[in-house]
């Protein structure tokens, strides 16, 4: 198996389409998507970040939301994750761009688990 990679990372902003020209013209990031919700994804050909629209109402603060991993397959991950004592990666609703699962670390940092077929079928929606 080869090693899990950094995917993407997905951020809360007040004003995400402002954000996400920010990163279009300062790192040079392609704007690949933006949803009716507002929210924004970028890409650098490799790695993709999601600046997600943040409202007071909801539970999160501004800033880091979650992070994700792109794995050979998700069962092997989910049982190393289960041995060390964290809850078992939850299955996301379909449709979801990049992530097939929702696991948390010990210290309850969120983070994503898709495998490459669904990421590349994703990305050709």
């Amino acid at each position: 198996m080869s090693r899990p990679k950094l995917r993407h990372l997905a951020l809360f902003a007040r004003k995400p389409k402002e954000l996400a020209e920010f990163y279009r013209d300062v790192f040079e990031m392609e704007i690949i998507r933006a949803s009716e919700s507002g929210a924004h994804y970028l890409t650098d050909g490799d790695f993709t970040l999601a600046i997600l629209p943040h409202k007071l109402e909801w539970e999160a603060a501004a800033g880091l939301n979650h992070f994700g991993f792109t794995v050979d397959s998700i069962g092997p991950v989910c049982d190393k994750l289960e041995a060390q004592g964290v809850e078992r990666p939850k299955e996301r609703p379909s449709g979801r761009l990049y992530a097939e699962f929702r696991g948390v670390d010990p210290e309850g940092n969120w983070f994503d688990l898709g495998e490459p077929e669904y990421h590349r079928q994703q990305m050709k929606s």
